[in-house]
C-alpha cells in the first residue's frame, strides 16, 4: 500500500504511538532506582483511585450525544506532584490500559491513549522540576511559591493532551483541527482545570493524613451519581421526543391514508367535505360564490363485468389525470368513491361558469382511454349545486349535487344544474326527520353499554353509552344511520340532551342496586359549538343526584377542529365542573399535538383501527405503543378501542396501557343485560376503581365474560 493512500489519522496514530510508547519506555529505562521505591503511603492510594476513575467515568449528555469525563486526571497530577514523573506515567498508564481493556477498546485505542497522556505528563513533569523543583523529596512535594510554576505544569498537561487527542478526532470526522479544538476549547478547559485543581487539594489532604483522601472521593462520587441521573433523564427525553416523532411522522401519514384515495391519490370524500367547507366559509366572508359538482361514470358497471376490476381501477386512475389536467390549481377534483368524482370550484361568479366548466370536464374526456389494449369511449354525467343559492352547508350541497347528477343521467344531457322542483328526494328526507323526533318523543331511541377494564387488574372502571334506534318497520338502527340527519335537522341538540338523560338514568339505577358505575358518553361537534351544554348536563347530573366524576364525555379530534375556540370553551366549562374529558378515535383526526396538550382531557382512547392490527402491522403497534407512552407523559388515562383477541389484551398490559375495551371483553348490550352482567362479576367498580400509575404491569388475569348474556348481533352495533 503507497503511503499517500494511508488515511491522515492512522498516520497520526501511528506517530503519536511510537512516540508516546517510545518516551514511557525511556523513563523507565533512565529512572534511578529510588524512583520506584514507594516513598509515601499514598502512593498506592492515588494509583487505586486513578485507576477507579478510568473505570468509572463520569458520563454527560453534551450536544445530543454522551461524553465521558475521567477523573483518573486528579490522582495521576497528584502523584505527578508528590512522587515525579516516572510514577505518575507508569500509574496512568497502568490505569488507562485497564480501563480500555475493560470497556474491549481496540489494542490500537489503548495504545494511543497510553502514549497521549505519557507524552503530556512528561511534558507537565519536566516543566514542573525545571522551573521549581517539584516534586520536592526531602520534604512536603510543594509550597505556595510553586504554585505558579505547578499552573503552569497544569497548563501543559492540559494543552498537549487536549491538542494531542483533539488532533485524532478531527482528523478521523475530516474537520479542520484548529477549528474543532476552538469549538471544544471551552468545555475541556473547564473540566480538566476543575480536575488539575482538585489534584493540589488531594496532595495537601494526603499530607495532612491519607484518611482524608477517601473522604475527598466523595464529591466525585456524588457528581457521578448526579451525572448519570441526568444522563438517563436525557436519553429518557430522548426516547420521548423520538416516540414523538415517529407518533407524528406516522400520524402524518395515517392523515395523508386518510384523506386521500388510494387508488387515484385524489383526496377522498372526507377531505373534499372539509375543503368544501372552508371554501364555505371563505365565500360568506367576501360575499362570492362556491360550485360544487358530483360526477359519476356512464355504464362504468358494464366495463367492470367485461373488462375486470383491474382494467375498472385502471379507467378510474386515467380519469382521474384528465380531470386534474382539466381544471386549475386552485379547485379541488376528489374521488368520493366507486365511480364517482366531487369537483369543487372555490370562486365562481355564476351557475354560467360553473356550466363552462363542466362542459369542459365533459370535453375532457372525449377522447379515448386505453385500457388494456382497447380504446374506450367514456361518457359522464355531472350535477351541479351552488352556494349560497342552493345551501350554505356542505351536506345539503352535496346532497343536492347528487340530485342534479341523477337529474342529468336520466337526461343524458351531460350536466345540470340544482333546482327544487326536480328534486324528488326532499319529502322522504323531511318524513325521516318527523319519525327521528316522533322517536325522540315516544322514547324509540335506547341505549347499549359496552364496559371498559382495566388491564392491570382486570376490574370494570366504566361502560359507554352508545346510541341505537328501534325502528318501527326497519328494526335496530346504528346511529350512523340517522345522526348524521340529527347534525342538519336542529335535532342534535335535543338528542344530545336525551342521550345524556337516558345514560345518568341508568347510572342512577345501576348505583341503587349497589353498582357505582361511570358512564360515557359521545358528544358532536355541533355540541362542542354549544354554550349552554355545560349548564345543561350540570342540571342532568342534579335531576339524577350523580357525582360529576361519574360521567364521562368523549369528543373526537375532527369535531374539535370545526370551531376549536368555541368548542376550547364549552370543554373548559366542563371541566371546570368536575366532569371528566376523552379524546375518542385519537390518531385518525388532524389536529396539532400542540393545540391536544392544551384541552383539559382527563383521557385518550386509541382508535381501534391500530389496536387490531397492532399484531400484524409492525407501524400500528409503534403507534399505539408510542401514544401509550404519550399519555403517561401527559399524565392521562389511555383506553385502547377494538380488543378483539387475548393476545391484543396481554400486548397492551405490557405495554402499559390503563384500560382495554372491547368484543373480546363484552359486545355493547341493553340496560338490564349490562345490569345483570355487571352483578355477575367480581369488579370494584367506579371512579374509584382508576389503575395505579402507568408502569410495566404483570399480565393480569383475562377477564369475566363468561357471565357475558345473549346480546343483538354485534354486526349490528357501533357508536355514536
Amino acid at each position: 500500500m503507497r503511503l499517500r493512500t494511508i488515511p491522515p489519522v492512522f498516520l497520526y496514530v501511528a506517530a503519536v504511538t511510537s512516540v508516546g510508547l517510545a518516551l514511557l519506555v525511556a523513563l523507565i529505562l533512565m529512572a534511578a532506582p529510588g524512583d520506584f521505591e514507594v516513598r509515601s503511603e499514598t502512593l498506592w492510594l492515588f494509583a487505586s483511585f486513578a485507576v477507579l476513575g478510568e473505570l468509572f467515568p463520569i458520563k454527560v449528555a453534551r450536544d445530543g450525544e454522551e461524553e465521558e469525563i475521567t477523573t483518573s486526571t486528579t490522582f495521576v497530577f497528584a502523584l505527578l506532584l508528590s512522587e515525579g514523573t516516572v510514577v505518575a506515567v507508569v500509574a496512568q498508564a497502568v490505569a488507562s490500559l485497564i480501563g480500555d481493556v475493560s470497556r474491549g477498546k481496540p489494542l490500537w485505542k489503548a495504545a494511543f491513549n497510553v502514549s497521549q497522556t505519557t507524552i503530556s505528563l512528561a511534558a507537565a513533569g519536566a516543566v514542573l522540576e525545571v522551573v521549581a523543583g517539584v516534586p520536592n523529596v526531602a520534604g512536603p512535594p510543594f509550597g505556595t511559591a510553586d504554585l505558579p510554576a505547578i499552573m503552569l505544569g497544569a497548563g501543559v498537561f492540559f494543552l498537549t493532551n487536549n491538542f494531542l487527542a483533539g488532533a485524532a478526532l478531527a482528523l478521523a470526522q475530516r474537520v479542520p483541527i484548529v477549528r474543532y479544538l476552538r469549538d471544544d476549547f471551552a468545555f475541556q478547559a473547564l473540566t480538566s482545570g476543575v480536575l488539575l485543581a482538585l489534584s493540589l487539594i488531594v496532595v495537601v489532604a494526603a499530607a495532612f493524613s491519607p484518611l482524608l483522601v477517601p473522604l475527598l472521593a466523595l464529591p466525585v462520587v456524588a457528581v457521578y451519581r448526579s451525572a448519570s441521573t441526568s444522563l438517563e433523564n436525557a436519553r429518557l427525553v430522548g426516547r420521548l421526543e423520538q416516540s414523538l416523532v415517529q407518533l407524528t411522522e406516522q400520524a402524518a401519514k395515517n392523515q395523508y391514508q386518510a384523506l386521500h384515495d388510494a387508488l387515484t391519490d385524489l383526496p377522498n370524500r372526507v377531505l373534499f367535505h372539509d375543503r368544501v367547507q372552508q371554501a364555505i366559509r371563505a365565500s360568506q366572508r367576501e360575499r362570492s360564490s362556491v360550485a360544487v359538482m358530483i360526477m359519476d361514470l356512464d355504464h362504468f358497471k358494464e366495463i367492470n363485468d367485461t373488462l375486470g376490476h383491474h382494467n375498472g381501477d385502471r379507467l378510474l386512475q386515467q380519469v382521474g389525470l384528465r380531470l386534474r389536467g382539466v381544471l386549475r390549481e386552485s379547485d379541488t377534483v376528489a374521488r368520493l368513491g366507486g365511480d364517482e368524482f366531487g369537483i369543487l370550484l372555490p370562486q365562481v361568479s355564476d351557475a354560467a361558469t360553473a356550466t363552462t366548466v363542466a362542459a369542459k370536464v365533459l370535453k375532457g374526456l372525449e377522447d379515448p382511454l386505453m385500457v388494456d389494449g382497447l380504446a374506450l369511449d367514456i361518457t359522464a354525467s355531472i350535477g351541479i349545486a351552488i352556494c349560497p343559492q342552493h345551501g350554505e352547508d356542505v351536506d345539503v350541497l352535496l346532497r343536492r349535487a347528487d340530485v342534479a347528477m341523477y337529474v342529468a343521467k336520466a337526461s343524458h344531457s351531460g350536466y345540470e344544474v340544482y333546482t327544487v322542483r326536480r328534486d324528488r328526494y326532499s319529502p322522504g328526507r323531511l318524513a325521516l326527520a318527523g319519525e327521528l323526533r316522533r322517536a325522540l318523543r315516544d322514547n324509540e331511541l335506547v341505549l347499549h353499554f359496552q364496559p371498559k377494564v382495566e388491564l392491570r387488574s382486570g376490574r370494570v372502571a366504566g361502560v359507554e353509552a352508545l346510541l341505537r334506534w328501534h325502528h318501527p318497520r326497519r328494526g335496530l338502527l346504528p346511529p350512523d344511520e340517522f345522526v348524521p340527519l340529527a347534525e342538519h335537522t336542529g335535532l342534535m341538540r335535543p338528542l344530545t340532551l336525551y342521550v345524556l338523560d337516558a345514560a345518568l338514568g341508568e347510572c342512577r339505577t345501576l348505583h341503587d342496586l349497589g353498582l357505582p358505575v361511570s358512564v360515557s358518553v359521545n358528544l358532536s361537534a355541533r355540541n362542542l359549538s354549544d354554550l349552554g351544554l355545560p349548564d345543561e348536563v350540570v342540571r342532568l347530573l342534579h335531576k339524577w343526584d350523580i357525582d360529576p366524576r361519574f360521567l364521562e364525555l368523549e369528543i373526537t379530534e375532527t369535531s374539535l377542529m370545526v370551531d376549536p375556540a368555541r368548542a376550547m370553551d364549552v370543554l373548559a366549562r366542563l371541566s371546570a365542573r368536575r366532569i371528566r374529558l376523552s379524546i375518542d378515535d385519537f390518531g385518525t383526526g388532524y389536529s396539532s399535538l400542540a393545540f391536544l396538550r392544551q384541552l383539559p382531557v382527563d383521557e385518550i382512547k386509541i382508535d381501534k383501527s391500530f389496536v387490531m392490527n397492532m399484531l400484524s402491522d409492525e407501524n400500528d403497534a409503534v403507534i399505539v405503543r408510542s401514544t401509550i407512552d404519550l399519555g403517561r407523559n401527559l399524565g392521562l388515562r389511555v383506553v385502547a378501542e377494538g380488543v378483539e383477541s387475548e393476545e391484543i389484551w396481554d400486548r397492551l398490559a405490557v405495554m402499559g396501557c390503563d384500560l382495554a375495551q372491547g368484543h373480546y371483553l363484552a359486545e355493547p348490550m341493553p340496560p338490564e343485560a349490562l345490569a345483570a352482567w355487571l352483578q355477575s362479576t367480581t369488579a370494584d367498580l367506579g371512579p374509584g376503581a382508576e389503575s395505579p400509575p402507568n408502569g410495566q404491569a404483570e399480565r393480569p388475569a383475562s377477564p369475566a365474560r363468561d357471565a357475558l348474556p345473549d346480546t343483538p348481533d354485534p354486526s349490528a352495533i357501533s357508536g355514536q
